[in-house]
């Protein structure tokens, strides 16, 4: 995972203070029975601070009154004072009850969530309202240093550009190995720029559906004065996300995963993705169908909510705020319909490079494997593998033509150098006629 960057709070949105139970959405009876499942995985005492902790939620207003509850109830007791980070109730040590761990039981029977309290999802649709894409303005030089890595036209270059300020849809398509991965992450990574705050669970009808994802969320941290102690911690602060996908997509993955064991769900891409970026990557050679994939999004690119299945058959409206982006190596038309192309707001077609702009790969590639450059040696490449053989130039040619070089340099024990005779047996490797 990158390491944690310092950026500024994001604009809009920032958690709430909470003082009471009701500040949360959650009852009491819902916030104890979280507490008491707590309690019965620790088996020993626990102190009200170190609950704060786990729950994300504070001691004074919040918790105090949930463990009221369970300590009238006899679901837990008090063992002892404590010093550990707390101060008066909050270092108490908690410990549960042979009828709390009865009723813990029975609660794990219905869900084996233990962590932060969730949020509700009217407070979830109105954080990513308060966070929209719209509100990130992406300009011309901003699109042009992050594309910088590339040998990019300046007309494709203005069509990225307005692209990713619609902050709705984008197909790339062309040949394979000209880069349309590495243009969606370029897009990826200035669309993204700032913070947003997600919550670590989300409750609905009293199920638990997990959204934080160390995988597809990098945790930042706010500068300026750190949030108060009676902030609402459910929520943590992340980098916009950008979620790729490739072959493993499926349309099981983008409608609630149950887990039968822990009995909670799990946030399809497109929700983990909120705020930010979803790629499909390499679109059309996933194992359902693309016109089945492409149905599937025709509702959330035109109304901007899309909706969920729950295990009881219950439908719930979640938030669509995505810049979706679908990259392939097929023809549109072999995929989609013209039906579905006038959705998809923009359509930027990433081909193959002039001779020029391939000629600038080549020395860019070996400054940077430290590959000393030939025009002499290129010119005959270009005659002898690419006009005399019909072969078609490609953005990662220079690439892959230099690494091979390197690794029969190695073998033969001599300084890697863009010779005839290297080029020859690099060649003679790399291309297969097809």
């Amino acid at each position: 995972m990158e390491q944690k960057k310092a950026v500024a709070q994001p604009s809009g949105f920032r958690p709430a203070m909470l003082r009471s139970v009701e500040d949360t959405g959650l009852s009491l009876s819902f916030l104890a029975d979280l507490v008491l499942k707590l309690l019965y995985y620790r088996g020993r005492g626990i102190s009200g601070f170190e609950i704060s902790e786990a729950i994300k939620l504070p001691f004074a207003g919040v918790l105090e009154p949930v463990l009221d509850f369970l300590k009238r109830e006899h679901f837990c007791e008090v063992k002892g004072g404590g010093t550990l980070g707390g101060i008066g109730e909050s270092s108490y040590q908690y410990s549960i009850t042979d009828r709390g761990s009865a009723r813990a039981r029975e609660l794990l029977e219905r869900d084996m969530y233990v962590g932060p309290a969730p949020v509700t999802l009217d407070q979830y649709r109105e954080a990513v309202r308060k966070q929209a894409l719209k509100q990130v303005t992406v300009h011309k030089q901003d699109m042009r240093q992050a594309l910088s890595h590339l040998v990019i036209n300046e007309r494709t270059l203005d069509q990225i550009g307005p692209a990713a300020n619609s902050g709705r849809s984008i197909f790339l398509f062309g040949p394979p190995g000209n880069g349309k991965t590495s243009v969606a992450e370029a897009i990826g990574r200035v669309v993204m720029r700032g913070a947003i705050y997600i919550p670590y669970a989300i409750e609905v009808e009293g199920q638990m559906i997990r959204v934080f994802d160390q995988v597809n969320h990098v945790p930042v941290e706010a500068t300026g004065r750190s949030l108060p102690r009676t902030a609402d911690r459910r929520w943590i602060l992340i980098r916009r996300p950008m979620v790729m996908v490739g072959g493993e997509l499926t349309l099981e993955t983008l409608d609630l995963i149950y887990n039968p064991i822990s009995k909670t769900y799990e946030a399809p891409f497109q929700v983990k993705a909120n705020g930010g970026m979803f790629l499909i990557d390499d679109f059309g050679r996933q194992m359902v169908r693309p016109t089945d994939l492409l149905n599937r999004w025709i509702v959330p690119l035109e109304k901007k909510v899309d909706y969920l299945t729950l295990q009881t058959g219950g439908k719930i409206e979640v938030p669509f705020d995505v810049l979706i982006v679908f990259s392939t190596n097929l023809e549109p038309k072999d995929l989609v319909d013209e039906a579905f192309l006038r959705r998809i707001r923009h359509k930027i077609y990433i081909g193959n490079p002039t001779f020029s702009e391939y000629r600038e790969i080549f020395k860019r590639v070996c400054k940077a494997r430290k590959v000393p450059y030939d025009e002499r040696v290129l010119v005959y490449l270009i005659k002898e593998y690419y006009q005399a053989r019909n072969n078609e130039p490609r953005a990662c040619h220079p690439r892959d033509i230099i690494d091979e070089i390197i690794d029969i340099a190695r073998y033969l024990n001599v300084p890697p150098r863009m010779t005839k005779e290297l080029i020859d047996q690099a060649c003679a490797s790399y291309f297969v006629e097809l």
